[in-house]
Formats: C-alpha cells, sequence, structure tokens
C-alpha cells in the first residue's frame, strides 16, 4: 500500500503569507519584493484573482548565496533622515532632491499626524550616490534652473510614486483587462466614464481595478488624502493615462468583449378581447316624495279612477251618490267621518277606491230587518215622561 493513501500530497503552491514566513519576511517586504521581481508568482488556479508562490521558488531563493540576508538588503527601504545619511548629504538636500523628481519614492504611509512619510529604496540611494554625474547634486550650489522649480512648488514625489507602482501592476497583469484596470486605478471615476462610454465594459473594467493603497477607515480625512496621492493630478498625467488606457481597451475588446446580458425571449402575450360591460342591475329605493306623471306615461285604467276633489262637506261629495245611497243623509254628527274619509281618499293617490268603513252608528242604521230588530223611540217616551209629570203617590 502505497503512503499517499494515508497521507496528502504535498503541494505545489502556497499563499503568499506562508511564503513570506518560509523566508523569512514581512508582508510588506514580501509584497514589495514581489514588485520588484525578486519573487516569482503565478496565478491562483482557484479562479479566485489572487497569486500564489511555488515551491520551487522558493526553494530557488534559499539557494542563493547570502540568504536571507541579501533578500533583505534589496527590499530595504529608508526614510528621508535615514537615507541622507546613507548619501552623507543634509536631509534638506536630500528633500529638495526627492520634490524634484531625482530620488523616486517606492513606498509611503501615513504617521499619527497624518503627514505622508516617503519611503526609499536603499539600493536606489547606494546607485545614486555611486553616479558621478550626480556628483555635482550632493555638494555644492544647487543649479538655477532646479532652484527655480523648487521656488515655484514642484513636487514631484507622488507623481513618481504613481509610475513606478503603475510599472508594478503592469508587470504581474497577465491579460488586456487587466493591464487596463490597472491603468484605470490612477483615474478618477469621472475620466473613466468619460473614455469608457460603454456601461457593459466599464461595470467589467472595474472588477480588475487594483485596490488602492491606504490607510484609514472609508470616508475620513486619511482615506481622502491616500486616494489624492493614488490619482493623477497633473493635466498631461491625466492625458497620457487616458490614452494609455484607450489603447489597452481596444486592444482587449479585440480579443475578448466585456460580457453582456443575454436578451431576454419571452412569448408574446395574449390579450383578453375587451367584453361590454353589463348594465348594473336595477335598485329598489324608497320613494321619498310623489312624483308628477309625466305625459309619455299610459292613459289611467278607466276601472280605476282618481277620486275627485271634494267640493262641500258631504259625503256624496267627497265619495259619489253610490256612496251617498248607502250612508243616507248627512247629519252633524257625520261630519268626523266625512272629514276622515276625505283624508284617506287623499291619501289613496290615484288608487282604487275603497269604500271606509262607516261609524258605529251607521252600520246600526243599515242593518237589514233580520239582523237589527227595531228599537223604541227613547227620545219620544221621555219627552212625554217629562211632560206629563205624575205626582208622586201617598
Amino acid at each position: 500500500m502505497s503512503a499517499s493513501t494515508f497521507s496528502q500530497p504535498r503541494s505545489t503552491t502556497c499563499t503568499p503569507s506562508h511564503a513570506a514566513r518560509e523566508l523569512g519576511l514581512k508582508r510588506g517586504e514580501f509584497d514589495l519584493a514581489v514588485h520588484l521581481g525578486h519573487i516569482r508568482t503565478v496565478p491562483d488556479e482557484g479562479g479566485g484573482g489572487g497569486r500564489r508562490v511555488e515551491r520551487a521558488e522558493i526553494d530557488r531563493l534559499r539557494a542563493q548565496e547570502g540568504y536571507p540576508e541579501s533578500l533583505l538588503d534589496r527590499v530595504r527601504v529608508v526614510g528621508t533622515t535615514e537615507g541622507a545619511a546613507l548619501m552623507k548629504i543634509p536631509a534638506a538636500r536630500f528633500t529638495r532632491l526627492a520634490r524634484l523628481g531625482l530620488l523616486v519614492p517606492v513606498k509611503w504611509y501615513l504617521n499619527r499626524y497624518r503627514a505622508i512619510v516617503w519611503l526609499y529604496l536603499a539600493d536606489d540611494l547606494r546607485s545614486f550616490t555611486s553616479d558621478t554625474e550626480n556628483a555635482t547634486l550632493l555638494k555644492g550650489r544647487t543649479p538655477e534652473t532646479l532652484r527655480g522649480q523648487l521656488a515655484a512648488g514642484v513636487d514631484l514625489r507622488a507623481r513618481n510614486w504613481r509610475a513606478r507602482h503603475l510599472g508594478f501592476l503592469l508587470r504581474q497583469a497577465e491579460q488586456p483587462w487587466a493591464r487596463a484596470g490597472a491603468v484605470a486605478g490612477f483615474l478618477s471615476p469621472v475620466e473613466i466614464a468619460d473614455v469608457v462610454k460603454d456601461p457593459y465594459a466599464r461595470s467589467y473594467l472595474n472588477r480588475f481595478r487594483p485596490a488602492q493603497p491606504g490607510q484609514g477607515t472609508p470616508g475620513s480625512p486619511a482615506a481622502h488624502l491616500a486616494e489624492r496621492i493614488a490619482t493623477a493630478q497633473d493635466a498631461d498625467e491625466i492625458e497620457w493615462l487616458r490614452s494609455e488606457l484607450c489603447q489597452l481597451l481596444e486592444e482587449a475588446r479585440t480579443l475578448f468583449p466585456a460580457p453582456r446580458p443575454a436578451a431576454r425571449r419571452t412569448a408574446p402575450t395574449r390579450r383578453v378581447a375587451a367584453h361590454p360591460i353589463p348594465p348594473m342591475a336595477p335598485t329598489v329605493t324608497r320613494l321619498t316624495q310623489p312624483t308628477a306623471r309625466s305625459s309619455a306615461e299610459p292613459a289611467e285604467d278607466p276601472a280605476v279612477a282618481r277620486v275627485p276633489e271634494p267640493q262641500s262637506g258631504t259625503v256624496a261629495a267627497a265619495f259619489g251618490p253610490d256612496c251617498a245611497s248607502l250612508l243616507g243623509p248627512a247629519k252633524p254628527t257625520d261630519e268626523p267621518v266625512t272629514r276622515a274619509c276625505r283624508a284617506q281618499a287623499v291619501r289613496a293617490g290615484g288608487a282604487s277606491v275603497v269604500v271606509p268603513a262607516a261609524s258605529s252608528s251607521a252600520r246600526r242604521r243599515h242593518r237589514g230587518p233580520e239582523q237589527a230588530p227595531p228599537q223604541p223611540d227613547r227620545g219620544l217616551r221621555a219627552w212625554l215622561r217629562r211632560r206629563n209629570h205624575r205626582p208622586a203617590r201617598a
């Protein structure tokens, strides 16, 4: 049975953090060594977009003469004071040479007072000092042309750092879109939108823009200062970056156009034919007030006649001769019955005439002989009794 059954095979690559620990470097020193080309990296096969270091590269660095001091010396950086001491010149002269662009910084950071601290490679300072052509700049009076530039406020340290850092990024980019993203990383969003009109290409380009080196919380003064350092400021620098971006975009679009969302093919929707709205059902409402009949209404049924308006105070005037024959002659005592019948006729409003019920006295008078026996005239008898008063018996 093979040993690989119980032990995992050794990976051929490792992460940058693991490689820095094996080489005895800090993470900042390792990144600088990668930018300078001292350590070779390969793309991550996992598709995450990062970089990895092969085991063979680590073995190669370890096998070099003077390891690890030789590797540490090549990535050593110094500030203004230490750099001036290394070049054996005053710190003020060192600052003037850096502002004129003769000394190119390789890194920078913000101290606790939000002041920019520029860092330079020790190898670059030794090379500048050893060059005989720069002897007049290290000692003696500064030339008049350079003094005029300093008086005008020239400071090329940030611009030189951007140019050097762009070279680092382009060295690691392996495809046209990545190179275009590296150039776009030093332009403001307004300049990028002016160059790249297509929103899909601009969105795809932003995927390859490198993260700006800086410190501080987004939106803080330190973050704004770091963004200003990492963004081109001079007009000629902006114009050069724009032209480079246009050229790289043309090359990238030719090889691999920016992806676009696929067009959605949907079936045509069937529209339902419009139908007329049915009329609303009639509703029954309470008649609040009697209205007059229009001329278009049909004539009244002759069998149902409206009760004529009474003209006198008699029952015959209210209900006609038939009702008068039934009720007999009107008496003064029948006036309330007449008024009630007249009010009921008026409330009928043109409906069929219904003979109202007669008073009790009228019903008693009009009963048949088999229904109402004759009653003695008590009124005459009482009158005769009062007329012929009999004396009381003794």
